[in-house]
């Protein structure tokens, strides 16, 4: 267990106090004395000492990072992989540390996205304003003009974003394993159209403005001096919380509101919208979905608001490690009969790849993605998915 340096320097002066307050009448001062020792002392240099500023750099080369040949993120001087405990006992501030570099890496795939598969941007809502908050998917060019594959790719939920699989994995593995990225690569070069959808990025967030209240004092016809008894234990409310804030937190954040993004606002949202605006109107005769853990429950969701034209137009759903769950979410006989037939859950397991994994659900098969552990290999890349019967079609 780990102890801040400011702990160590109040906890015999809170025990002393402890210890006073049991005595009697005798003691008022000496209480008197070490409140008032307490103060004058600075928490806010105390905090500084106990946890650096939360001010981390904006480019990999800031970090001092880099992603080698093997898409492997290495530090630039030492060669070694990424270390999270940075700063040994100051968790919070190594996770925030390790937020501000995920957030770089999601600019960085991005980046490979339209770079390295040649995808374009596609900002959504298509009709939306310049001041309403936007979204945005990645498409390939031939996406709506191809006229017989198109493949459709739905991350997880999480802080993952368009292009990835898993965060965890592109930091302590290789871009390979946690991005979509060799999966699009081989999309493209057997003729498929691609589009990648975006479901986590349902809203904006903007610092939220500050509310002054009104005093009591200002707008009351109570008697003088029961508004300053009443202001008085305000204040020391006040006093008292700004003391405990600064030691819980001690580099208070701005605090932030959220704007949602008009009808995406949710993975399953999203997943609709794209459909109507994108994939409902491509003119491929063959939709194919690869959709992962939450993916797979936005896509069931589709299927339950869209059931005939997803059926008209979608030959095969690739899941892996879906959560859907066809009771919870209601999908009727006929849904559940078109994904007995047409899909298939790749799902972690240490059964060798392909093995039939029993299911207590009466949806889809489910088989083993040959990997136990998500957090070191993702199904996605174990399982064969181009061999699914179904999406090996002209």
């Amino acid at each position: 267990m780990s102890i801040s340096l400011s702990s160590l320097i109040l906890l015999p002066i809170w025990i002393n106090m402890a210890q006073i307050q049991q005595g009697g009448p005798d003691e008022k001062e000496k209480t008197t004395a070490l409140k008032d020792l307490l103060s004058r002392i600075d928490l806010d240099e105390l905090m500084k000492k106990d946890e650096p500023p939360l001010d981390f750099p904006d480019t990999l080369e800031g970090f001092e990072y880099a992603f080698n040949e093997k898409g492997q993120l290495r530090h630039i001087k030492t060669g070694e992989p990424f270390v999270f405990n940075y700063r040994e006992d100051l968790h919070r501030w190594n996770q925030k540390r390790y937020e501000a570099l995920g957030e770089i890496i999601t600019k960085y795939v991005y980046e490979l996205l339209e770079k390295d598969c040649n995808l374009k941007k596609i900002s959504i809502p298509v009709d939306a304003t310049e001041s309403e908050p936007k979204s945005f998917i990645y498409m390939s060019e031939d996406a709506l003009t191809n006229p017989q594959k198109l493949m459709v790719l739905i991350h997880g939920s999480g802080v993952v974003r368009a292009g990835q699989w898993a965060r965890r994995l592109i930091i302590n593995e290789d871009l390979d394993s946690g991005t979509q990225i060799p999966f699009i690569k081989r999309a493209v070069d057997e003729g498929y159209g691609v589009i990648v959808l975006n479901p986590n990025e349902n809203y904006i967030e903007v610092e939220k403005p500050k509310i002054h209240v009104q005093s009591s004092s200002d707008s009351s016809d109570e008697p003088a001096e029961k508004r300053e008894r009443k202001d008085k234990v305000s204040k020391e409310t006040k006093k008292r919380r700004d003391f405990y804030e600064k030691y819980r937190n001690p580099q208070r954040e701005k605090e932030m509101m959220q704007l949602y993004i008009r009808e995406n606002g949710s993975p399953e949202e999203h997943a609709i919208y794209v459909w109507d605006h994108f994939i409902a109107q491509s003119a491929a005769e063959n939709v194919f979905f690869v959709a992962h853990s939450y993916g797979g429950l936005a896509f069931v969701e589709l299927m339950i608001q869209r059931e005939a034209d997803v059926k008209n137009k979608v030959t095969a759903v690739a899941l892996t490690d879906s959560v859907h769950n066809v009771w919870h979410q209601e999908a009727g006989k006929t849904i559940r009969e078109w994904m007995r037939e047409n899909c298939c859950n790749w799902v972690s397991s240490s059964e060798p790849l392909d093995t039939s994994v029993e299911s207590m659900l009466p949806d889809c098969p489910r088989v083993s993605a040959d990997v136990f552990i998500l957090c070191t290999c993702s199904p996605v890349r174990k399982a064969d998915i181009f061999q699914h019967r179904r999406i090996d079609c002209p």
